[in-house]
C-alpha cells in the first residue's frame, strides 16, 4: 500500500475555500471533489482572514511566513 499524499494546487484550495464560504458544506465538497474534510478545514482555517490595522488583512498563511 502506497503511502502517498495527494498534492492540490493553490487555485484548487482557494476554488475549495470560496465555494464554502459561498454556503457549500464540508460533506458537499468532500462529495463533488473527493477531498477529506479535514483537508478542507486546514485550507479553510489558512485562509481566514486577519486584522493587522484598520487598512490590512492578512490570511493566517500569509501571516505564518512573516513569523
Amino acid at each position: 500500500m502506497s503511502n502517498r499524499s495527494k498534492r492540490y494546487t493553490e487555485d484548487f484550495k482557494n476554488t475549495i475555500v470560496e465555494l464554502y464560504n459561498s454556503g457549500k458544506t464540508l460533506s458537499e465538497l468532500n462529495s463533488e471533489y473527493g477531498t477529506s474534510k479535514s483537508t478542507i478545514k486546514l485550507w479553510i482555517k489558512k485562509a481566514a482572514p486577519i486584522q493587522i490595522d484598520k487598512n490590512k488583512t492578512i490570511t493566517t498563511a500569509e501571516y505564518q511566513t512573516l513569523i
